[in-house]
């Protein structure tokens, strides 16, 4: 106890402050080169036609592919449905999209992604099997955005996509961008 003419000196009582830095899980995969980045050309929905973009996790990769962000850009002035499908039979000729990057730039040699960002530009089809776990509807003109934080985990072979339709029956070709974040382990 002190008295009313005593001090205390609380450095005594006081542990050398550490200091701890907490990095974003996207940053430190970015850090590490496994964390990628890609989005679509432009993709056309109309009233009988719909888009799709996936990220698909070759057979062969040997890694699981580890889905964090999607945004979907509305370019238009109608409301898409986007439909969020995993390990489905998507319908159309898929291309590749050259639009994607490793999210750290400064890495030499640049790693390259396993997973491939496919797309079809515009399709009559549906997805078959799979499971269609959640839709969201993008408003006229803005850009969408969800984050997954990477809970949704894709094996070899398996495949996570969106497959886009148009919400009203006008005739107007609505014109959209979906982008993608996603890393490899």
């Amino acid at each position: 106890m002190l008295d009313n003419n005593e001090t205390c000196d609380y450095q005594q009582f006081v542990k050398p402050l550490q200091k701890v830095v907490s990095i974003p899980n996207p940053l430190y995969k970015s850090l590490q080169g496994i964390y990628f980045i890609g989005q679509t050309p432009s993709l056309f929905i109309s009233n009988g036609s719909n888009a799709w973009a996936a990220l698909v996790n070759p057979r062969n990769s040997g890694k699981d592919l580890f889905f964090n962000v999607l945004t979907i850009s509305n370019f238009s002035s109608s409301i898409i449905t986007a439909e969020f499908w995993v390990n489905t039979n998507p319908p159309g000729d898929p291309a590749i999209s050259s639009s994607v990057s490793p999210a750290n730039t400064a890495l030499v040699p640049q790693p390259r992604p396993d997973v491939l960002l496919e797309y079809v530009q515009s399709t009559e089809g549906m997805p078959s099997g799979g499971v269609n776990i959640y839709d969201r509807i993008v408003p006229p003109n803005t850009t969408l955005v969800s984050e997954e934080d990477g809970k949704i985990i894709i094996p070899s072979g398996g495949n996570a996509l969106i497959f886009l339709k148009s919400s009203s029956s006008s005739s107007q070709t609505i014109n959209a961008i979906v982008a993608f974040g996603w890393w490899e382990k």
